[in-house]
């Protein structure tokens, strides 16, 4: 088997990589949205916020993709940390593919310095089973939800969302298409720190540090994936404060997908409603500017009770789970 780096510039690579999503979502999670080949070499060259990972594609003699190796190394924190996502084409899982795959991720690992690694794998038997044979043990469950746009209640959104500006009063929302004002852009970096409040569980990670040039980062790779930016930001009326964000991408290759990125509100402003007022404000400006719209997705940890009551009341369905398995890696860094 024969295992080489994927470049971003790599366009039958990153097809064939796609390819090898496919066909392995429709038998793990057929509903999952998965890359293009432009979006997907996008990822290889910007990241999410402009700390990219990298792909390594296994080719069998035949020269045919059989299985493929994600790993996040990240940089702007939790600098131990590597995380692996390992997919093997269906018609060749059970020969040992995903497990060398592995193998030489950490190896990769060690080449970095990295003593702490993580993985992600789908909510099934056997993707549990190899976690655990490789000595990786469950830590947190995220949960992939999906708002249904064509079904919506708007009388019911209109309602969550007027009750939610007479308890918060004292603020207004702010609109933002695209990269933020400079004005904005130190308070909003309290503002996305406040992720860090959402929770954990059992991982063994930092807390995310944000900066004002990796809130341009993330905005650059947004655009460089070709998705519109949209934010809605919370502020308070007497002082001008930044107290919470939504922040959702439509992407233009395919008009119809929308993600929810994150959705915050500053520890000192809870007990408003504010995230009820963000999340149903900007569905209601969505209506109006993507019409084409017909799903959202979002991420949460399954133990986010406060969040995931919202998202229930705005009609999301569960897509998937995910589990989120750690260990740590002996011997890096000992002489």
């Amino acid at each position: 088997m024969d295992i080489k780096r994927l470049s971003p510039d790599d366009e039958v690579g990153c097809a064939d990589a796609v390819a090898l999503f496919t066909a392995a979502g429709q038998l793990d999670c057929p509903e999952a949205v998965l890359p293009t080949p432009r979006s997907y070499a996008a990822d290889l060259a910007y990241g999410g916020d402009g700390d990219p990972g990298q792909a390594y594609l296994a080719r069998n003699d035949d020269g045919l993709l059989v299985g493929l190796l994600s790993v996040d190394a990240p940089t702007y924190d939790n600098t131990n940390l590597a995380w692996f996502e390992v997919d093997v084409h269906p018609d060749h899982r059970g020969q040992g593919i995903g497990s060398s795959l592995l193998q030489y991720g950490e190896e990769l690992a060690r080449e970095l310095g990295r003593d702490s690694l993580g993985m992600s794998q789908w909510d099934l038997p056997k993707a549990d089973a190899f976690s655990r044979r490789h000595g990786f043990e469950p830590k947190a469950i995220e949960v992939n939800r999906r708002q249904d746009i064509t079904t919506l209640d708007w009388s019911a959104v209109q309602k969550l969302y007027d009750e939610a500006v007479l308890a918060s009063s004292g603020y207004e929302l702010v609109r933002i298409t695209g990269a933020l004002p400079d004005e904005l852009l130190d308070g909003m970096v309290a503002v996305t720190a406040s992720i860090n409040d959402a929770p954990k569980d059992d991982l063994d990670i930092e807390d995310d540090l944000f900066t004002p040039a990796r809130l341009r980062a993330y905005e650059t790779s947004q655009f460089a994936h070709d998705r519109t930016l949209y934010r809605v930001i919370a502020r308070e009326r007497e002082t001008g404060v930044l107290a919470g964000h939504s922040t959702i991408t439509v992407e233009r290759e395919r008009p119809y997908i929308a993600s929810q990125h994150d959705t915050a509100v500053s520890r000192d402003h809870r007990g408003h409603r504010l995230g009820a007022l963000l999340k149903t404000g900007m569905l209601l400006w969505m209506r109006d500017a993507e019409p084409a719209v017909t799903q959202l997705d979002t991420w949460n940890a399954e133990s986010n009770d406060h969040m995931i009551a919202i998202n229930e009341q705005l009609n999301y369905h569960i897509v998937a789970r995910s589990f989120a398995y750690q260990k740590t890696l002996s011997g890096v860094g000992e002489q």
